[in-house]
């Protein structure tokens, strides 16, 4: 998490925030998220944020086949909370900006729609470990790494094996978590994960459960 917003509490965080659903986008605790603003209401979304504290919390849609959100549609409860920390115009006036993300939150009211985008009141407690990542307890890396391994193969995606062999773990679950291509209910699932622990194990029993349907292997139940 950058110095700006390392020393962050839950106290600091505001109780009212501004909701940019997408489906499929993944945000987690000091992950990066990169995106690509161009719908007028996110437009205006993206520049109240800059006037005010940088944050916008990331949701996903219910309803993952749709390419355009009403604002009516429903959504999940939880997602996460960002701060923009790049900020760039483009010459047909798209905004291309950067989310850092700081801490879960769980919808406690949707509020009405004034400003074309929505916004809702939150809570952030019972995430308070977001702010305490580089503790994973009972995370299995050589698994989860071997698991990654099959997955990155057969489904022949190119990583950085250097880095990623390198990553601590809290790094190298949130790197991975955001950037595999699972579908956005798998993805969900991660995020309400309690612990980062979970998430990882989650991601490795779900990169695994893929590779053998690729190869038309059966999966054991776990227990």
């Amino acid at each position: 998490m950058s110095k700006a917003t390392c020393d962050l509490t839950i106290d600091d965080l505001p109780p009212e925030i501004p909701l940019f659903p997408l489906s499929g986008a993944l945000l987690l605790p000091d992950g990066r998220l990169p995106l690509n603003i161009f719908e007028q209401r996110y437009l205006a979304m993206v520049e109240d944020a800059l006037g005010q504290d940088r944050f916008i919390g990331m949701i996903q849609p219910r309803q993952a086949d749709r390419q355009t959100i009403g604002n009516g549609e429903p959504i999940y409860d939880v997602g996460c909370l960002g701060r923009m920390v790049a900020f760039a115009e483009t010459d047909d006036g798209r905004y291309l900006i950067t989310l850092e993300g700081l801490v879960r939150f769980k919808i406690t009211q949707n509020l009405d729609v004034t400003k074309g985008y929505r916004n809702a009141l939150v809570a952030y407690h019972g995430f308070e470990n977001d702010f305490d990542r580089d503790r994973v307890e009972g995370f299995g890396r050589q698994p989860f790494i071997d698991a990654l391994h099959a997955y990155f193969s057969l489904f022949q995606i190119n990583g950085s094996w250097e880095a990623l062999e390198k990553a601590d773990e809290a790094t190298l679950i949130t790197s991975v978590a955001m950037a595999v291509p699972l579908n956005p209910e798998e993805k969900q699932a991660i995020l309400e994960s309690q612990t980062l622990a979970d998430q990882g194990e989650l991601l490795r029993s779900l990169m695994e459960m893929a590779v053998h349907e690729k190869q038309g292997v059966s999966t054991p139940v776990r227990h």
